[in-house]
């Protein structure tokens, strides 16, 4: 589902990017021994975001390249956004539909440092008390209403820590990971810590829910940092079929 854009919507892309205050990088990897699909989407959903600020730039890798390493990218497509530092803020497959939104609002908070609305008890307790590498792996599709919810979560958790990495991963596009992970509602949210995966739930859920998971995962009770605990299925989760 590509996105598709009228003169409106570079206006308004225009009047929210106005306000970036840092240049924001996104980096676009292929791998070019692979067809893909929906990489000229993908080319043309980045150019439009470069299109409505010279602060946004794009650039395109290919696997075995020298940051596909260093930023440890094994799937493609992939978008990493950087900003005021390099942040793990990944994309997986195409952020289109209601993605789109989640893309434009990370660059948006790339380019500020620091990600909108995250409660400080929540970012002090994921930057102090994740110690391990902490991949949140997100199952979206692009007709998913509450899906760029738990991706926004996952992306403003990578903020605060680099040991956390916050994966878009779209459900369609990359269907053998989504059938090995039972994936039959999204978002559907894993949590690997250290190459272990350790939490799974479905849903999109508030901040202090989603970051208790993260604090479970990797061994810490969020009762005792402040944070409050999740109980079984949770009161305002929200989730669609893919």
């Amino acid at each position: 589902m590509p996105v598709e854009y009228d003169e409106e919507l570079v206006e308004e892309l225009k009047k929210a990017f106005a306000s970036l205050v840092n240049p924001v990088k996104l980096l676009f990897f292929t791998d070019p021994e692979s067809e893909c699909e929906h990489c000229d989407d993908i080319r043309g959903i980045l150019s439009l975001l470069a299109s409505a600020s010279d602060k946004v730039s794009v650039s395109e890798l290919t696997k075995g390249s020298v940051e596909a390493k260093r930023l440890d990218v094994r799937m493609y497509p992939a978008i990493v956004v950087h900003g005021v530092r390099e942040y793990n803020i990944r994309f997986f497959g195409t952020p289109a539909g209601y993605e789109f939104a989640a893309l434009v609002e990370d660059v948006i908070d790339a380019s500020r440092g620091e990600p909108k609305n995250l409660n400080p008890r929540v970012a002090a307790a994921l930057r102090d008390h994740v110690a391990g590498k902490t991949v949140i792996k997100v199952f979206v599709t692009p007709t998913c209403p509450y899906c760029p919810l738990a991706v926004r979560a996952a992306h403003r958790f990578a903020m605060v820590n680099d040991r956390i990495y916050g994966d878009m991963i779209e459900a369609l596009e990359f269907p053998e990971l989504a059938d090995a992970y039972g994936v039959y509602a999204v978002p559907k949210i894993v949590i690997e810590v250290d190459g272990e995966d350790r939490v799974e739930f479905e849903g999109a859920v508030p901040d202090a829910y989603f970051a208790a998971e993260v604090l479970r995962a990797n061994g810490v009770d969020p009762a005792s940092v402040g944070i409050l605990p999740a109980r079984g299925r949770r009161g305002g989760l929200e989730a669609d079929s893919p």
